[in-house]
């Protein structure tokens, strides 16, 4: 690193870099503005490939296209329904048929409730392959018809197209919403960082190159190989990118910046705070990058596409920060440091600051100091019996009342609870009329709705309605009766889908894959940890550590959720999400401080290094989780409750490791254990230089 850390901040080739960089975003940038257009947001795009309701969406485009979405106009009159009201309904079911967006089925209704206060015309919209992001104004044009003339009575739109429209509404304009959100974040935490009204564009500027370009690439991917993108993977990698490519920045700058107090030539200090920096930096960015490649693992569509598309914008940001922001920080020179320039010869601040004084009380007690911590931390982990990752219904899915689920209320006051959101089975055509009667005998299925829809190919399309409502788990439940009840029927080869069907096999899919992944990352980030530390004792304590940060973590969120939002669950990939994010960038801080604690150790011991490392990276850890933790905080800007939970999971989490974890906990078993974090290498058993005889840093050659 060292010949490469010359090069990237030589006189000349430092300019290359920025032209390099330029060039690429003239190329790149036009083709990151086209992301959105190549997200998939349909079902698919979440459902695990082998999953049975998969098969189903996949058999049934053969009867209804995979595009439609039913849309479920609801009316409704208190008192009853009039016959002015019962003509309106009628006539807007035939303007509704002649719609250019009518799929291939037919208008159904309207359908009055026995009640006589409510009835349901269902339309099947066919809105093509970008369904999803048009759903919200075919509603809207549904809705325009639908209102007009009702004189007093209620109109409500819900189903699968009202739903659609809600969620579209609630991602549009994501990206630039996350994006500015977070720029504000980093912006302010690093105004208060470097307190330099012109330093913190250099790392904003590079950011930004990053996205963009991790846009393009990603999208280049989804075009030409099949990369899956959705709302969700496109949200998080904004605040992925800025969050942790700010993080990267926050590092080299600090090092830059304690070598420009000990070299007269920035290039030289540069060079040198590369050569150092870079280790713990491109070790961080492949410990993130690696984990977010093993959701290549995971069963869920959705989750598995997250993986690339994280692990692409970590990589991104890492390159950029290790060659553009040192081109321009060493272009730009000591001025921009100003109004605190740093000098040859400054005193270095962090001998005397906050994290020296807090080194000095953990090295009085460290034992009690990390018994206590442990313990805290274990108290506040207990909080997880609160948490209900079971899956969130469609009104819990929202942090604010949407017109589909006010229809779906309506809806389930007056008719059947899965009015509009039908069991699916598709079976063989022979034996077809065993399938039909045993659907409509299983307990949950209204019977005088089970009915063949058509034939084609050797298979039959049927339909049912469940007695209850579809996001609940009554209709799981009538869904596996389902299963069984048709899976019995000889030679059938049936096969169960529908919206309840999929949301079971999601949630069921998000177990497995929990269980699968996070063992596995967690041996991804030992391994990392052991060749980086060259030491085996020592990362089993961090693993420990960020095992039980996690935990916490996740117990203090349980309590808020259930406490003070009201939400009423979570989503079943919110630990699995949390997880990843909080042990792969989490582990971060854990890179960035005991690469410093080995390095000083080298230098002047263990016991001392430990205490210098802390002084030296405290501060800059700190602000490098304010920032990650801020720009996920940005997610509870979204009215989505699993975006919302995500983000404060994180924030949480990250805050804890940095300001409890990695300074406090980390520094007090790095002080009672000793030399022995580094067993078996070598360090473990060398003794502690004396004073007289520590070495001083050699300089790296600047070329």
């Amino acid at each position: 690193m060292a010949s490469v850390a010359g090069w990237i901040t030589h006189r000349y080739v430092k300019f290359v870099i920025i032209a390099f960089w330029i060039a690429v975003i003239a190329v790149l940038g036009p083709l990151a503005g086209k992301l959105t257009d190549a997200q998939s947001n349909d079902a698919k795009s979440w459902l695990p490939q082998s999953a049975e309701s998969t098969q189903v969406l996949d058999k049934a485009g053969t009867f209804v296209s995979s595009n439609v979405i039913p849309a479920v106009i609801v009316y409704q009159r208190d008192g009853g329904l009039t016959a002015d009201d019962k003509t309106k309904a009628t006539a807007d079911a035939a303007a509704f048929a002649s719609l250019d967006t009518l799929g291939g089925g037919q208008v159904t209704g309207p359908i009055y409730s026995q009640d006589g206060e409510a009835a349901q015309v269902i339309v099947p919209l066919d809105l093509g392959k970008d369904g999803w992001n048009l759903a919200a104004d075919a509603v809207t044009g549904l809705r325009a018809t639908a209102e007009d003339g009702a004189n007093g009575m209620a109109v409500y739109i819900t189903g699968p197209a009202g739903q659609a429209a809600d969620s579209s509404k609630a991602f549009d304009g994501l990206d630039s919403t996350l994006l500015f959100a977070a720029v504000g974040v980093v912006v302010l935490i690093l105004l208060l960082t470097y307190r330099s009204p012109i330093l913190w564009l250099l790392p904003v500027i590079s950011a930004g190159v990053a996205l963009t370009v991790s846009q393009a690439v990603i999208y280049l991917l989804a075009h030409n190989a099949g990369l899956t993108v959705n709302a969700q993977s496109a949200g998080i990698l904004t605040v992925l990118v800025f969050g942790a490519g700010t993080d990267y920045a926050l590092l080299l700058t600090a090092r830059y910046r304690e070598e420009l107090r000990k070299h007269g030539d920035r290039h030289e200090a540069m060079a040198l705070a590369l050569h150092r920096a870079s280790p713990a930096i491109i070790a961080s960015g492949a410990t993130v990058a690696i984990s977010m490649l093993v959701l290549l693992l995971a069963s869920i569509a959705s989750t598995k596409g997250l993986g690339p598309v994280a692990a692409i914008g970590i990589v991104v940001a890492m390159l950029v920060m290790l060659t553009l922001l040192p081109a321009l920080l060493v272009t730009c020179g000591r001025w921009v440091f100003w109004p605190r320039t740093p000098k040859l010869g400054d005193t270095e601040p962090s001998e005397h600051g906050f994290w020296s004084r807090i080194g000095t009380r953990i090295e009085r007690h460290p034992r009690r100091t990390w018994v206590g911590t442990v313990a805290i931390l274990i108290i506040a982990a207990f909080g997880i019996v609160a948490l209900n990752a079971t899956g969130l219904s469609n009104e819990g899915s929202f942090t604010t009342v949407q017109p589909s689920i006010e229809g779906e209320k309506v809806l389930a006051a007056h008719f059947p609870g899965g009015a509009g959101a039908p069991v699916v089975v598709i079976a063989n055509t022979e034996q077809s009329a065993d399938v039909v009667t045993a659907f409509a005998s299983v307990d949950g299925i209204d019977p005088t709705s089970v009915k063949a829809l058509g034939d084609k190919d050797g298979v039959t399309y049927i339909e049912g309605t469940l007695t209850s409502e579809p996001d609940s788990q009554a209709a799981y439940d009538t869904v596996d009766r389902v299963r069984d009840a048709v899976h019995a029927v000889p030679g059938a080869d049936a096969l169960v889908g529908g919206t309840s069907a999929i949301t079971l096999d999601v949630q069921r899919a998000s177990v497995a894959d929990n269980k699968l992944i996070i063992p596995i990352i967690l041996l991804v980030v030992f391994v990392v940890l052991m060749i980086l530390l060259r030491a085996v004792l020592g990362p089993l304590v961090l693993i420990g550590t960020v095992v039980l940060s996690f935990a916490a973590a996740i117990g203090i969120s349980a309590l808020f959720f259930k406490y003070v939002f009201g939400y009423e669950g979570a989503d079943t990939a919110f630990p699995l999400f949390v997880f990843v994010f909080l042990v792969a960038l989490g582990i971060d801080y854990n890179i960035f401080l005991m690469t410093r604690v080995r390095e000083e150790t080298l230098r002047i011991g263990h016991h001392r290094g430990s205490l210098v490392a802390l002084a030296a990276t405290g501060g800059v850890i700190t602000s490098a989780g304010l920032v990650l933790a801020g720009t996920f905080a940005v997610l509870g800007t979204l009215p989505l409750v699993g975006f919302a939970e995500i983000g404060f999971a994180v924030a949480l989490g990250v805050l804890l490791d940095t300001l409890i974890v990695r300074s406090v906990l980390v520094t007090a078993l790095n002080l009672d254990i000793g030399k022995m974090m580094w067993w078996p290498s070598a360090l473990a058993r060398k003794p502690d230089p004396t004073p007289a005889i520590v070495a001083e840093e050699e300089p790296v050659p600047v070329a």
